[in-house]
Parts: structure tokens; sequence; C-alpha cells
């Protein structure tokens, strides 16, 4: 097994808990999005084994952060919004780098690339348009149909999160899903997480296939498309800037901190 990926694990896990961060953006940081993507199709060869040994401590990272830190996480979003979401933001900006270098953009980008780009970019940024800030409260009782709704949601959102820029939490959003799935990890609604974790899982490898195979034949072109995504997804997580003197100084401390962890993490992944 190889422990080290729990770690990994568990920062994707938080950065799911963020609508607009995507654990496949922080994947890409971490240097393991490509072997993510092939582990999971891995699975259904003939070397599956191979591929449990990679993905199930990630697995083990990612679940604990969802039911630990679900609490901590609702709590920051809702009265630190802003230095919260300047946090992710320097991570996603401190990305950027590293995404341009693995694509050897300077080299390998030509003009069509650079159209794909700007399709991800407006792509990913439109999504905040769907996005009600008004939206309701977690769902109290579950019929039939609520429960195929939050299945439906599983699938969208695992889509979603395992594509770099777009998050699964941004699609629980527009589907008025998110207090509902906050609701269940926090107070650990075991058959809403089932429910929503089956999704998840279909999702998760349908669209790896679809990935894998553009990554295989259209390497170059699908991370100028991913790039876009994760320049797009900047435009659903910046929050504004707050009016308290206090919170802005605060947003621009994380701001920083998100910036040196993205550093840091792709400079030990690099030597790694």
């Amino acid at each position: 097994m190889r422990w080290t990926n729990t770690y990994r694990g568990f920062i994707m896990g938080i950065s799911e808990l963020i609508p607009g961060v995507s654990g496949g953006t922080i994947a890409l940081l971490l240097g393991i999005y490509d072997e993510l993507i092939a582990s999971i199709n891995g699975l259904f060869s003939k070397h599956w084994a191979k591929q449990l040994s990679f993905l199930i401590p990630l697995g083990i990272g990612m679940g604990s952060a969802l039911i630990v830190l679900s609490r901590l996480m609702d709590y920051l979003l809702v009265h630190y919004t802003e230095p919260t979401h300047f946090l992710f933001l320097g991570l996603i900006i401190g990305v950027l780098p590293f995404l341009f270098k693995e694509a050897d953009a300077s080299h390998t980008f030509k003009a069509s690339q650079y159209v794909l780009l700007i399709i991800g970019i407006v792509v990913v940024g439109s999504l905040e348009v769907f996005i009600d800030p008004s939206e309701g409260g977690a769902i109290a009782e579950l019929t039939a149909s609520t429960y195929v709704l939050l299945f439906v949601g599983g699938v969208l959102a695992s889509a979603a999160m395992i594509l770099p820029g777009i998050s699964g939490s941004m699609v629980f959003l527009i589907l008025g899903l998110y207090p509902t799935v906050i609701g269940a990890l926090k107070n650990f609604q075991l058959d809403r997480m089932i429910v929503i974790g089956l999704g998840v899982v279909v999702g998760i490898v349908t669209m790896s296939k679809v990935i894998h195979y553009f990554l295989k034949r259209h390497g170059t072109s699908t991370y100028a498309l991913i790039i876009g995504f994760v320049i797009g997804s900047m435009v659903v997580v910046f929050p504004g800037f707050s009016d308290d003197t206090f919170l802005l100084i605060i947003s621009i401390v994380t701001f920083g901190i998100g910036l040196s962890i993205a550093f840091l993490l792709g400079k030990t992944e690099l030597k790694e």
C-alpha cells in the first residue's frame, strides 16, 4: 500500500468541501492526476489488485477529510467566507505554473489549444450564474424520488470532481443539494451517505474512462482544456473583497498561505 497517498487524499477531500475547488485540481498539483485516472481505469483490468495499493490509501484520506472536517469547513465558510475562499484561490493560482510546465505549453500549444483554453475558462466561469446564494436548507423528508436525486447528484458531482476546475460541491450547489450533502456528512446520516456514495463511484468510473481516452489520444489539447477549467474556477472561488479591514487583512494572509502551500507541495512532489 502506498500510504503516502493518505495525506494526498486528505488534501483532496478538504478541497471537495469548498464550492469551486476541485479535487482534480489538487491531484494535478500533487502530481498524481494521470496516475489517478489510470488507476481507476485499471480496476477493470487483470492488474486490478495493483491499482488498489494506490487507490485505497487515497480513498481513506479523502473519506477521513470529508467526515472529520465537514463541520469545520461548514463553520469557516459561514463565518469566515472570504479568508477561506482566498486560501483556495491562492492554491488554484499556485497550481497554474505547474500545469503550464507539465503541458510544456510554451512549446506544444498552438492556436487550437489556446482556443480550447479560452473555452474552458468560459464554461467553468459561467457556472457561477447557475448558483443560487439564497438556496434552501437540507431536505428533511426523503422519498424514493429524493434518493434518486441524491444518486444522480452524486454521479454528476463526482464526474465534475475528477475534472480539474469543476468541483463536486459546486454541482451540488447548482442542484440545490449542498446543504443536504453537508448535513449527511456532519450528522453521519448513513442512508444518504450510501446513496450519494454509490452515485459518486459510478460518476468517477465513467468520467475517468472518458478522461483517460482523451489524455491518451489528445494529451496536449486535453491539458489546454484542463488549464482553462482551472483558470475559470477562479471566477467561482473569488468571493470579492470584504469591507471589513480585519477580514481583508486575514484574506490577504490566507491567500499568501495558499500560494505557499501550492509552491511547497509542487516542489515536494517534483522531488518524489
